[in-house]
């Protein structure tokens, strides 16, 4: 293997993808598949976990799933612990799960809040808490969070989404100073509107998705592989002293 494709790899390492049963973590996980991680996928649809399970062994990689609500403690304290029973180690961390409830803040629904927060921000911060002893103890380990460009930038009727991801922005940041001493990075994306089920089903009428698409300098919303693609090099060696960063992946929106 050449050099550069060393810095880039994550073969044999064990990645654990929360949110896999869609979108970007389904993406995230075919993508570190092919890459030659050993795939731990966790959701809480079963069936499409098994759906991926099935397309990554059938091109030749590994994956092992876990089915599971990341909104309730008790969902996540189980997927942390069935996953360190499978492999004793967790190498990366991508906390992908999430939800968008929006709406305007006035009359919205605290039940609607509280689901967001739990999902959203708590799942990571309990995950990256019971998982990076372990990552410790090998002095080496990849955090990686799946925020948005809301938790940087305001939009109407995203109140709890935003606060929810601006929260894990600055977890990001607080995680990366403790674990920073031990060879850890934390990182998060911060993607543009991507064009998941969830995307489409919130960006599809034209009188909103027009405005915003006219206020991107490049013109149109994401792609799960784009993100992947990111996740994939904030796994790698090759971004190694990247750390604390809010990667943002969204057509230039926020510069202008």
């Amino acid at each position: 293997m050449e050099r550069w494709q060393e810095r880039f790899s994550i073969r044999r390492q064990t990645a654990l993808v929360t949110g896999a049963s869609s979108g970007i973590g389904e993406e995230i996980c075919k993508v570190f598949a092919e890459a030659g991680a050993r795939i731990i996928a966790t959701g809480r649809n079963a069936d499409k976990l098994q759906t991926l399970k099935s397309e990554i062994e059938k091109a030749g990689g590994t994956c092992s799933t876990i089915s599971a609500d990341l909104a309730t403690v008790d969902g996540v304290q189980s997927v942390a612990s069935q996953a360190l029973a499978l492999t004793g180690t967790i190498d990366i961390l991508i906390n992908s799960a999430g939800i968008a409830i929006v709406g305007p803040a006035t009359g919205f629904a605290v039940e609607d809040w509280d689901l967001t927060m739990a999902l959203n921000l708590r799942a990571p911060f309990l995950l990256s808490r019971q998982l990076a002893p372990r990552m410790m103890a090998q002095k080496r380990g990849k955090i990686i969070n799946i925020s948005s460009q809301t938790g940087v930038i305001a939009l109407p009727d995203h109140a709890a989404y935003a606060a929810s991801k601006g929260g894990l922005n600055a977890l990001t940041k607080a995680l990366m100073t403790e674990l920073a001493p031990h060879n850890i990075q934390v990182n998060a994306i911060c993607p543009t509107v991507v064009m998941t089920d969830m995307g489409r089903k919130l960006w599809s009428p034209a009188e909103k998705s027009e405005p915003f698409l006219a206020a991107t300098p490049l013109g149109r919303f994401g792609e799960p592989t784009e993100i992947a693609d990111m996740a994939l090099y904030l796994a790698s060696p090759a971004s190694d002293l990247v750390n604390g960063a809010l990667m943002m992946i969204e057509g230039g929106y926020s510069s202008v």
